[in-house]
């Protein structure tokens, strides 16, 4: 892992009086940017690459054609898999009433990529009227319209139950079920199955599936054969792990990236 401070490339994008600034950086693989947190919401968008965003409460993963919109002053990490080419847009805080609320994935249409796109070419000190202000104004409104994507993992603020979701993550094919976790922790079953509940919204067996699903999405885009990923990931055929994935997320795993 390469360790990168963060370091004060946005500064000039944040404090630039126009309500939007968009700001082009790349990434090697690996790369892993430290806490850190903005004045500004931002969306996040890998041209490539994937990118692993996690905050206190939850990670968002975020695969190719996707992006991460994040809430103004929200700490979080970004750790890069695979060479990350990243686009972001600072968005002051009151520049639309119908922004994103809360941090959140979200998909980016052909329309929006291209905004993107030409958003980081845009001066910061674009004149009022310009077009490079009529190009940010429908930035706006097309981030505004994007739909959320179902992929956040909430993770527990309880120091033990994180620990379970570490080693979940670290060997998602492992075959532990809960009394095996709960006797890795020293909790009665009952109790381990209340406590996950209270502290992410989901039962341990639904979190476990969806942080193998998360994980087998960046093996995924980095072009790995579908059976590898499937049975690294704990699921027996490729057509159960093909079938959990288009539950999840409406698509087959063999389009999602295209």
């Amino acid at each position: 892992m390469i360790a990168l401070p963060p370091h004060d490339i946005h500064v000039p994008f944040e404090d630039t009086p126009m309500p939007v600034a968009a700001l082009a950086a790349d990434y090697p693989h690996g790369a892993f940017i430290d806490t850190h947190s903005h004045r500004r919401a931002q969306l996040l968008y890998a041209v490539e690459g994937v990118m692993l965003v996690e905050a206190r409460t939850g990670r968002w993963v975020v695969p190719p054609t996707r992006a991460v919109w994040l809430d103004a002053g929200l700490e979080h990490t970004v750790r890069m898999s695979g060479n990350v080419r990243m686009r972001t847009v600072f968005v002051e805080p009151g520049a639309a009433v119908d922004l994103p609320q809360g941090s959140c994935v979200v998909d980016v249409p052909p329309l929006l990529r291209e905004l993107i796109l030409a958003a980081v070419q845009a001066p910061l000190d674009y004149a009022p009227g310009s077009r490079h202000e009529l190009l940010m104004r429908l930035l706006l409104a097309e981030i505004a319209m994007i739909p959320r994507l179902p992929l956040y993992l909430p993770w527990p603020a309880d120091a033990r139950l994180r620990r379970l979701c570490d080693a979940i993550v670290a060997a998602p094919g492992a075959p532990h079920e809960a009394a095996h976790w709960a006797c890795e922790l020293g909790m009665v079953e009952r109790t381990l199955h209340r406590a996950f509940q209270r502290e992410t919204g989901m039962t341990l067996g639904r979190w476990r599936q969806h942080a193998r699903l998360f994980l087998a999405l960046e093996r995924l885009a980095h072009g790995e054969k579908i059976l590898t990923v499937a049975l690294d990931h704990g699921y027996t055929s490729q057509s159960a792990f093909a079938a959990m994935f288009k539950r999840h997320f409406g698509i087959a795993p063999s389009a999602f990236y295209r």
